[in-house]
């Protein structure tokens, strides 16, 4: 007899536990929770984006008439894309004939001649930079004459490209 009145105990304590959160019969409602429109939304941590530091410049590019040569001036710092080894500014120029060469006024020093370029690229289709006009930019200037490119640095280094000679000094 002990044991039957045990059980029905046992059997009465889980079936409240079973049923704590609900309406029973003759008992008190479940809690009410405020309406949706009245929950506060989650609050998710705010992450700061990431920020490069991307410089504002952006290159410049001219060609000549012919489009056989083709600059980029890099502004110092470089950009996004592509910083000079030195920091910058630089100017290169590319000409394609009579053989393919790169001229290079970086920051400082003379000016460099690559004839052995691993990444050809030249030229893009403008902005053409008339014969008899000249381009500025940062201590450089070029000036285009129908015999070639003539670009220097304001400390006084300098290139020429033509189909006659590439020179640099």
């Amino acid at each position: 007899m002990k044991l039957s009145v045990l059980g029905v105990v046992a059997f009465a304590s889980l079936s409240i536990l079973a049923n704590a959160g609900t309406a029973v019969a003759g008992g008190a409602p479940p809690p009410r929770l405020p309406p949706p429109d009245t929950l506060q939304p989650q609050q998710t941590p705010q992450i700061a984006p990431q920020t490069m530091a991307t410089p504002e410049a952006e290159q410049e590019q001219f060609v000549m008439p012919s489009g056989n040569i083709g600059c980029v001036y890099t502004p110092a710092g470089g950009t996004a894309t592509y910083q000079p080894l030195d920091g910058g500014p630089e100017l290169a120029c590319d000409i394609i004939a009579p053989r393919y060469a790169r001229a290079t006024l970086g920051r400082s020093g003379a000016a460099t001649i690559d004839r052995a370029v691993g990444d050809p690229s030249c030229c893009s289709a403008g902005p053409v930079l008339e014969y008899g006009a000249t381009w500025s930019g940062g201590p450089y200037s070029c000036t285009s004459e129908r015999t070639g490119l003539s670009c220097r640095r304001d400390d006084g280094h300098a290139f020429v490209l033509s189909r006659a000679s590439i020179s640099a000094n």
